[in-house]
């Protein structure tokens, strides 16, 4: 059967931040109800995996205000502008945040990690032949480099060390991807 529309009839900027926008959005169902949401603008993120020659993967431990503690991620950020492509945005995160370059970047896959609530999708890439370039870091960084094998790291998943959703599915693809070329 055909999924039936829902209109959203309103949107209201309720608070303007840094990096999201909160809006609360009017909708009138299928079934004609009028029903209010909570709608979190976020312009995009991206996110790479670096595969070192060796096969090991470079992550990045820093701290999360948001959950007030260090958690184990994969390099990302937020686009520049809503215009920026993906792809320029990660190979920037890439040597900002662990000081290596490549030229041989590969798109992953799309995470959209709070479908019920924000729109906000992370385009995620794996880059091999890792040039040593410098990094430098935005000011409100402070980040630790460490350094996992693809088997250390699914292992920390299932252990539950890893929170991280993007890092999570994105270490998860590339291990069901990568495992049987790199």
């Amino acid at each position: 059967s055909k999924m039936e529309k829902f209109n959203r009839i309103n949107r209201e900027t309720v608070y303007q931040g840094a990096i999201l926008e909160f809006c609360k959005d009017e909708i009138i169902t299928p079934k004609g109800n009028n029903v209010k949401w909570d709608y979190l603008k976020h312009k995009g993120a991206a996110a790479i995996i670096p595969v070192m020659d060796d096969g090991k993967i470079i992550m990045v431990r820093q701290w999360r205000n948001a959950v007030d503690k260090f958690s184990l991620e994969i390099p990302a950020g937020g686009k520049d502008s809503v215009d920026e492509e993906t792809y320029t945005c990660a190979a920037r995160e890439l040597e900002e945040e662990t000081g290596f370059k490549s030229d041989n970047i590969e798109f992953l896959q799309t995470i959209i990690p709070a479908i019920a609530y924000s729109g906000e999708k992370i385009d995620v890439y794996v880059a091999f032949d890792l040039i040593k370039s410098k990094q430098h870091l935005d000011p409100d960084e402070d980040i630790q480099l460490e350094y996992y094998t693809i088997d250390e790291l699914i292992e920390m998943i299932l252990k539950n060390e890893i929170n991280d959703s993007k890092t999570i599915a994105s270490l998860l693809t590339y291990y069901i991807k990568y495992r049987k070329t790199h």
